[in-house]
């Protein structure tokens, strides 16, 4: 089978860390990176054994496919004229700064029927992907992503930097409108929200709760699904998934070793705390990502985080900024 030709837009530390796994997938062929900083993109270009281009209409021009990973504000502008050129493109989250150019982005891949695929990396992560995702049907999500300051990701508030990660994981899971949001956020260091909650209700009753902030001294990226007679914990920093169940105890004389909150009788049925741990394996998230990318182009075949995903979570994300500008005016 004939090799992907794949390029990279973008070689700062996230573009480089995509440079360093396409190496190590065997249907990638890495062949060339653009930087506008000359001085890094040859550094890193020399690094994975690739050339370096600092015209980016060159790079399009020897490539299949596209990798981008530069600040948000300049994604619509590459993947757009990258998909343009009948090129498939893998774009880091968010898809784009506003709604409207995230729309273009999907109406233009559709047009051409080439891939596009958002970098919403959690979809990928070991204990997400362990977790029964077609049986969850929650009635309440809690998630909260913290993390310590970092100057990169400020040019976007904590919403978008960090937060739609888990509006992602969440849109997968529940497949239902959303109905109303309430949220609030503050700017404490950066120009942009550093810290900030959404409750948002969808229209099957739902409701996720999610706190992201990007100044805290402990990381922690954890989310927790609750339904009737189950609950699981997610901790994606971990990569480990834990599920609590209520089961039924089929014969009442059977000799069950009840766990620490016991067994439960109600109307005559005995029921009993299941736990497990869901057994996942050390995995490169990012490898993963990008060979469901690879695959994908390949076979011609729906990524698993589409464009219209990545649309998806940004409009959330906007519903979530805008409701955190409506009362922050009131306050004001």
């Amino acid at each position: 089978m004939p090799k992907l030709k794949i390029g990279i837009a973008g070689v700062g530390k996230l573009g480089r860390y995509h440079g360093q796994n396409l190496l190590q997938i065997p249907a990638a062929d890495l062949v060339s990176v653009y930087d506008i900083d000359r001085e890094r993109g040859v550094r890193v270009a020399n690094e994975l054994g690739v050339d370096f281009l600092a015209n980016y209409a060159d790079l399009l021009d020897r490539i299949d496919a596209l990798c981008i990973a530069v600040p948000t504000v300049k994604h619509f502008d590459l993947a757009a004229e990258a998909i343009r050129d009948g090129k498939s493109v893998f774009v880091e989250k968010p898809i784009s700064s506003s709604i409207e150019q995230a729309e273009r982005l999907v109406r233009l891949a559709e047009e051409k029927e080439i891939v596009l695929q958002v970098g919403h990396i959690e979809r990928f992560n070991p204990a997400f992907q362990k977790l029964p995702t077609d049986t969850l049907q929650p009635r309440f999500i809690e998630a909260h992503r913290l993390a310590s300051f970092n100057p990169r990701g400020t040019d976007v508030a904590v919403v978008l930097d960090l937060m739609i990660h888990d509006i992602d994981l969440i849109l997968s899971v529940v497949k239902s409108p959303v109905k109303n949001i309430d949220a609030n956020g503050v700017s404490v260091i950066s120009e942009n929200e550093d810290i900030a909650n959404a409750r948002i209700k969808f229209e099957n009753g739902c409701v996720a709760n999610l706190t992201a902030s990007r100044i805290s001294l402990k990381k922690m990226r954890k989310i927790r699904f609750f339904q009737q007679d189950m609950y699981a914990s997610l901790d994606l920093l971990a990569g480990l998934a834990e599920v609590y169940q209520l089961k039924t105890i089929p014969d009442a004389s059977s000799n069950y070793s009840p766990v620490s909150w016991g067994i439960i009788e109600k109307d005559g049925v005995r029921k009993q705390i299941v736990y497990r741990q869901l057994p996942s394996e050390e995995e490169n998230a990012l490898k993963l990502e990008l060979q469901s990318f690879v695959d994908a182009v390949l076979s011609g075949t729906e990524p698993v985080v589409s464009g219209r995903d990545g649309l998806h979570a940004l409009q959330v994300a906007q519903m979530i900024l805008d409701e955190i500008k409506r009362n922050r005016v009131e306050v004001e």
